[in-house]
């Protein structure tokens, strides 16, 4: 089975009671994201509902865009355990080329159904997500292109270049009602064109 390293080392181990501040405060983000949109999810807001301490949500979240921030972190790490251990063509078990397109696929899925996340977890100062192109991600479309007959290829930049096509930066600039009235299509679209891009890339 593949295995697709996502960080450098064993993370520090966290705190019985920090782990449980952060699994309530995602959950209850999560809860007030269904039922108030984004908007209403401030630091403040996110306190008072989850009845901790303000101090505690910014030690954990540190900015308002930091709590979009780690949604769109909780959000990655499921699609990651899908790509290391879930059914194929994402996960395990397919041709690499058909795990890329699926890879390509599941990502523009993601970021289209959490494209209003995406746009608040931008900090004021800078205009990209604050997570664009993940380690995670690019290691493991570098691993899959290795698998492949690229003679001459640049692996580590091939895997930069196309990981950039996967980020969100293309989705926020859509508007809304755009999104809500043709998601669908947008995502075919976006997922035939990746498909494309990855057949052309990889022929022999």
């Amino acid at each position: 089975m593949d295995v697709l390293p996502v960080g450098w080392g064993a993370p520090r181990p966290e705190r019985a009671d920090a782990a449980r501040n952060r699994a309530h405060l995602l959950a209850t983000a999560r809860q007030m994201l269904a039922e108030s949109g984004p908007d209403q999810l401030t630091m403040d807001a996110l306190a008072e509902r989850s009845g901790l301490g303000k101090g505690t949500v910014f030690r954990r979240f540190g900015t308002r865009a930091g709590i979009f921030q780690a949604l769109l972190d909780e959000i990655e790490r499921g699609l990651q355990e899908r790509v290391m251990s879930g059914p194929p063509p994402l996960g395990p078990g397919a041709p690499p080329v058909e795990r890329l397109v699926a890879y390509g696929r599941a990502r523009v899925r993601l970021l289209i159904e959490n494209t209003e996340i995406a746009r608040f977890a931008l900090d004021g100062r800078q205009p990209l997500p604050s997570s664009p192109q993940t380690p995670a991600s690019q290691m493991h479309v570098r691993m899959l292109l290795r698998q492949l007959s690229l003679d001459g290829a640049d692996l580590d930049l091939l895997a930069i270049q196309l990981t950039a096509a996967l980020d969100g930066p293309l989705l926020l600039y859509l508007s809304a009602d755009a999104l809500s009235s043709t998601g669908p299509q947008i995502e075919a679209s976006l997922g035939s064109a990746w498909q494309d891009l990855i057949e052309r890339v990889c022929r022999p």
